[in-house]
């Protein structure tokens, strides 16, 4: 085992788990003052509860053995059988518990992005109960078919890539929101009331805070401290600037003025389409394919969503969903095996395989996420309603759901 590459992974890990208080402050500042508290917080308790169950189930049945290529087993529960000198079978130069450790901080930011479609309506018991069943329902099988030994749409399966989550973190988490949106339904007065974000520069470090976590979550998906991490972290910041500026330009040409909003929003959408392909594609590219994702998900949160009349309140679907789809097939345009041999060559340079591999891999994604989020909401209505009562969410969550203002003055009108 390797002390450097130890120490790399290690720090990328404590780089992801930032992100996940930072989304509670991006989505925190987007939100309704009367809800800060309540959004926040539903980022804030999944970093204890991921943790648990991600030590407890997730590692096992994510990355232990394999059942018919769809999740893994039983083997390590509870860290079973992972012993501190042991090597990791997925990252031979650190130890096992390194890799735990790296993959655990992924579990508690993916199910944090789909609280974002449901704020300001959800009931906390009922959030929390979904995380606990959409975790073990939908995310550990994902990974495990994306990134596990023998998952069916991997290396020994399909053979798509996703070098740090495209499937198994945005499009899952994007899709999930969107369909658990449109099972709880919109939020009162939605079509009527002007939509007020009321604390922009809480969105603005919490921007801050998930592209300095990205790096580690795009670059320590190397898995090593080498050319390929490198790599990654160079596509990552290229890609992410250019879907800031591309955003950007649009704003200003659509509103005449440019915008924090706009910039905190681009800076994700060139994130998001980066994450499947940082470890594959050219730096070139990341060029090309942050700069038009910025327009792609621009379209899906201000046409699509508004033409269909979807509540995703702080557009899960419309920045992560929408650009890990973009992101993924866009993998497989540009994906280049002078980069990281484990890709085939992308349309661009001849090859049409990787790009099938991919389109397929998000089509399962996407209908995994999908069927998944639905038996889960169902799950939940055996033990409560999904949605807070007419009142409640006319008061806020944050006092109805955690009896808090966030604000001492506050009059609870906004």
């Amino acid at each position: 085992m390797d002390s450097g590459d130890t120490a790399f992974l290690l720090v990328s890990a404590a780089l992801v788990f930032i992100m996940t208080p930072g989304l509670g402050f991006f989505y925190g500042g987007l939100g309704r003052r009367k809800n800060v508290i309540n959004n926040i917080m539903a980022s804030a308790f999944i970093m204890g509860l991921g943790i648990v169950m991600w030590v407890a189930l997730g590692y096992s049945l994510a990355f232990s053995g394999n059942t018919f290529g769809i999740i893994g087993s039983l083997d390590n529960l509870f860290l079973n059988k992972t012993g501190l000198e042991d090597p990791s079978p997925y990252a031979p130069t650190v130890p096992s518990l390194a890799f735990v450790a790296f993959q655990m901080m992924f579990a508690l930011i993916t199910p944090a992005i789909i609280t974002g479609a449901v704020a300001g309506r959800m009931k906390f018991k009922a959030l929390f109960l979904f995380i606990a069943f959409w975790s073990l329902l939908v995310y550990y099988p994902l990974a495990h078919m994306v990134w596990g030994d023998g998952g069916i749409l991997g290396a020994a399966g399909l053979g798509s890539v996703d070098f740090a989550g495209g499937n198994v973190v945005h499009i899952s988490s994007g899709v999930s929101g969107l369909v658990l949106c449109l099972l709880i339904g919109r939020r009162s007065g939605y079509e009527n009331t002007a939509y007020r974000m009321h604390n922009v520069p809480f969105v603005a470090l919490g921007m801050a805070l998930l592209w300095f976590g990205w790096f580690g979550f795009n670059a320590g998906s190397a898995l090593a401290a080498d050319s390929l991490a490198a790599h990654a972290f160079m596509t990552t910041a290229l890609a992410t600037a250019a879907g800031l500026l591309s955003w950007l330009a649009i704003d200003v040409l659509a509103r005449r003025k440019p915008s924090l909003i706009s910039v905190c929003t681009g800076v994700v959408a060139g994130l998001v389409a980066i994450t499947p392909g940082a470890g594959f594609v050219p730096v070139w590219a990341s060029l090309i394919i942050g700069a038009t994702a910025g327009p792609v998900c621009y379209f899906g949160i201000t046409i699509i969503k508004k033409k269909l009349k979807i509540d995703d309140a702080l557009d899960a679907f419309g920045c992560h969903g929408l650009g890990g789809i973009y992101g993924g097939l866009m993998t497989g345009v540009f994906a280049d095996p002078s980069v990281n041999s484990a890709a085939t060559e992308g349309l661009v340079f001849g090859g049409g395989r990787q790009f099938g591999a991919q389109a397929v891999s998000i089509v399962v994604s996407i209908l995994v996420a999908a069927v998944g989020t639905v038996v889960c909401a169902g799950l939940v209505k055996a033990f409560t309603q999904l949605r807070v009562s007419k009142r409640d969410e006319l008061v806020g969550l944050d006092l109805s759901q955690h009896g808090e203002h966030a604000y001492p003055s506050f009059n609870g009108l906004d």
